[in-house]
């Protein structure tokens, strides 16, 4: 296939390929889905890494779906998405929307919100193959912003008052000062449902007036809010949830913590979108979060049920379901991520003088440090593995690796579990 070649910033789609164009049919309302999340929902997949896609078999008929016969992205006639972004600090200024035909390029982006990028997150092939699934006109509005927690900034109102974890409470009494404390809970009151208000307020702005984004909006046959997807957790992940007893040796486990909370807030969160958005029976899918693939890791699995809790629960039996994200984790290029960790510590170790590494003594000068760096690199990954590497991925794991093979994968999953 040929190479795509692209700038980093604004990203031109050369040749525009229609998905299959449908006018919004009389009568019929035209299908909203939800797209909501933190980084990861953003995309941080670099276009670049198309190709690496059709490089197996499993997953080339996919990117014959997202390119046309020169290699370049399609733009989808028949899906429109509004994406917004950035704007907390300022969020009455309109800088943070962007939107237009569904293309690569709605993931992360800079500070140029209104323009297109060079990244795609699961909305690209969610948008292509949900085209399929309904055969007619689609409208997604996706709201995302990066390093954001539920237990925090996503918090909805029926959550209640946002309680400090006891974590958190110890180190403020053991480390701040008395203006420290009250800076920091004044922060956090702050920041405390304020991506939440922001989604609600951007869908809302959208959905009073569609045709702004779509402009064959037919009033009188109206809009139906037919999904909403939800994909973050790793700020929760990492966040101050408290211990937990290790179900094997009925011991506090430093590695494991209770995300028994996480579950309760996402059960909040879904009642309270679909009571503001007044669908009180919207088909809800939970990315649930899969960075570090399916390799047993007692931590991460707990909070992984803890995402995918509620929809077990009697109340959201139907309608909501928990799509596991691990399968879709890039083994190969993972084992490379490894390698190139071992090197990027191995040039901490140089400069430090690790008592058991090659400069404990300090005789080696900055070039000495790069040579050796060098031929450690060398030694550990070869050729063909760089090779891959520049092929398949373009961030780091906590982003899964930056790989459109995985967000493909992920996009497409959504779609398919919004359908079932």
């Amino acid at each position: 296939m040929q190479q795509m070649r692209i700038e980093i910033g604004i990203y031109v789609v050369a040749v525009a390929m229609a998905c299959t164009s449908h006018a919004q049919a009389s009568g019929t309302p035209l299908k909203v889905y939800i797209l909501a999340g933190q980084s990861n929902m953003e995309g941080h997949a670099r276009i670049e890494t198309f190709d690496y896609i059709g490089e197996d078999p499993a997953t080339a008929p996919i990117l014959k779906e997202m390119v046309d016969a020169d290699g370049q992205p399609i733009t989808c006639d028949n899906v429109w998405i509004s994406y917004y972004t950035g704007g907390h600090k300022e969020p009455d200024k309109e800088s943070g929307e962007g939107s237009g035909k569904l293309t690569a390029g709605y993931g992360a982006r800079g500070t140029k919100f209104g323009e297109i990028g060079s990244k795609i997150g699961p909305e690209f092939t969610f948008g292509i193959y949900m085209q399929k699934h309904v055969e007619e006109p689609i409208l997604i509005i996706k709201t995302a912003w990066g390093g954001k927690s539920l237990h925090t900034d996503y918090r909805s109102p029926s959550a209640g008052r946002y309680k400090p974890f006891k974590q958190e409470l110890e180190k403020l009494a053991g480390k701040f000062t008395e203006q420290e404390r009250q800076k920091w809970h004044a922060e956090k009151k702050a920041r405390t449902g304020l991506c939440y208000r922001l989604m609600i307020e951007h869908v809302k702005k959208v959905l009073a007036d569609p045709k702004r984004v779509y402009p064959a909006y037919d009033a009188g046959a109206g809009y139906e809010i037919a999904g909403f997807a939800w994909f973050q957790g790793f700020n929760d992940l990492v966040g101050a949830y408290p211990k937990a007893d290790d179900p094997e040796t009925k011991s506090t486990a430093k590695t494991i913590k209770d995300y028994s909370e996480y579950s309760r807030l996402l059960g909040c969160f879904i009642r309270d979108v679909r009571q503001e958005l007044s669908a009180p029976d919207m088909r809800f899918v939970i990315g649930v979060l899969g960075v570090g693939g399916e390799e047993e890791n007692p931590g991460r699995n707990a909070f992984r049920k803890a995402m995918a809790a509620p929809a077990a629960l009697p109340e959201f039996k139907g309608n909501v379901v928990a799509v596991e994200t691990a399968p879709f984790w890039e083994k190969a290029l993972a084992r490379i991520d490894a390698k190139r960790g071992k090197v990027k510590q191995m040039g901490y170790f140089l400069r430090s003088k690790h008592k058991n590494h090659a400069n404990k003594d300090g005789n080696m000068d900055k070039q000495a440090q790069n040579d050796y760096l060098k031929k450690f690199r060398e030694e550990l990954i070869t050729p063909e593995e760089e090779d891959m590497w520049r092929r398949g991925a373009s961030n780091g794991g906590y982003h899964y690796l930056g790989c459109a093979k995985t967000f493909a994968l992920i996009g497409k999953a959504f779609a398919d579990a919004m359908v079932k």
